[in-house]
């Protein structure tokens, strides 16, 4: 497996510039695409709610990720508290919108790494990082000084600031975002985010700018794009529209995952028809539309 490119960002100290560079952004936070304005240093709250802390919901292997992910050994997921979308639906609500979670240093951080790698994982799993870039950078600078080599994976909503992920280029290995819909009232009503469509497109230009495709050795991804698409009633999430950006924008050698295990979790039950699970043919609908747009590579 060839050496993580932050290996070597960190032995020019480029790592510690882009560590630095976006502490500096968090004084005047425009680290996603809210673009609060808030001076998180002084732990002003803007839409993530969270200030100057670090604040970690859970972490260690994880097996129900993808399977270029997972391996033999897992992924090594750590779960960051809160999030900058709002979903009404979303199933792990207590950390994203109720905010669960430890508080821990940037060195707490680094040895959670240095951790999961001793453990095995194939990977470190960043999880809902959008409004964390800042700790991410900081962690893999000091985790870097004692022996961290695995690919980085950052697992976002999508609604990522491309001037951010540009502090993320040569840094994350392996990105892996989800686009949740293409029709930006929807998104609006049911994740209380404006402009997604539109940011999400930019967004995975961006990702995909930086790793191409995903790229796989014996069995493990090692870097490049991994895209989650979760179907929804009704075809809420717009799938047509997004395998069509996704196989002509993009690229028709895209890796990605359908889900079909949407169920009405949090605040669905009160949204219709966010109220119910998907039908089958309502998944495989979604496949058919995915294979028509020409894609070919997809999680099964």
């Amino acid at each position: 497996m060839p050496e993580p490119g932050y290996r070597n960002l960190y032995h020019s100290g480029e790592l510690e510039k882009r560590a630095e560079k976006a502490y500096e952004i968090l004084k005047d936070c425009v680290l996603c695409p809210h673009h609060c304005h808030v001076d998180r240093t002084k732990d002003e709250l803007g839409y993530c709610r969270t200030g100057n802390d670090i604040k970690v919901a859970s972490y260690g292997p994880h097996f129900g990720e993808e399977t270029p992910l997972v391996g033999l050994r897992g992924s090594g997921t750590i779960f960051f508290s809160q999030c900058n979308l709002r979903c009404v639906f979303c199933q792990n609500y207590d950390i994203s919108h109720l905010g669960e979670g430890e508080e821990v240093t940037v060195k707490e951080l680094a040895e959670i790494m240095l951790f999961l790698q001793k453990r095995g994982c194939h990977n470190i799993n960043f999880v809902t990082p959008s409004h964390m870039i800042h700790a991410l950078l900081a962690a893999t600078l000091e985790a870097c000084e004692t022996g961290l080599k695995v690919p980085l994976v950052y697992n976002s909503g999508g609604y990522d600031d491309v001037n951010a992920l540009k502090l993320l280029d040569g840094v994350i290995d392996i990105y892996m975002p989800d686009i949740k819909y293409a029709d930006e009232k929807v998104a609006l009503n049911y994740s209380r985010i404006p402009k997604y469509f539109t940011i999400v497109k930019k967004a995975i230009k961006e990702m995909h700018r930086q790793v191409g495709d995903l790229k796989i050795e014996n069995k493990i991804a090692v870097k490049g794009l991994i895209i989650r698409h979760l179907i929804l009633p009704e075809d809420l999430a717009g799938t047509r529209e997004i395998m069509e950006f996704i196989s002509k924008e993009i690229s028709p050698d895209s890796y990605i995952n359908i889900m079909e295990q949407y169920y009405p979790a949090y605040k669905a039950s009160e949204y219709e028809p966010l109220n119910r699970r998907i039908t089958g043919d309502e998944y495989d609908k979604a496949l058919e539309i995915a294979r028509e747009a020409g894609l070919r590579r997809f999680e099964l």
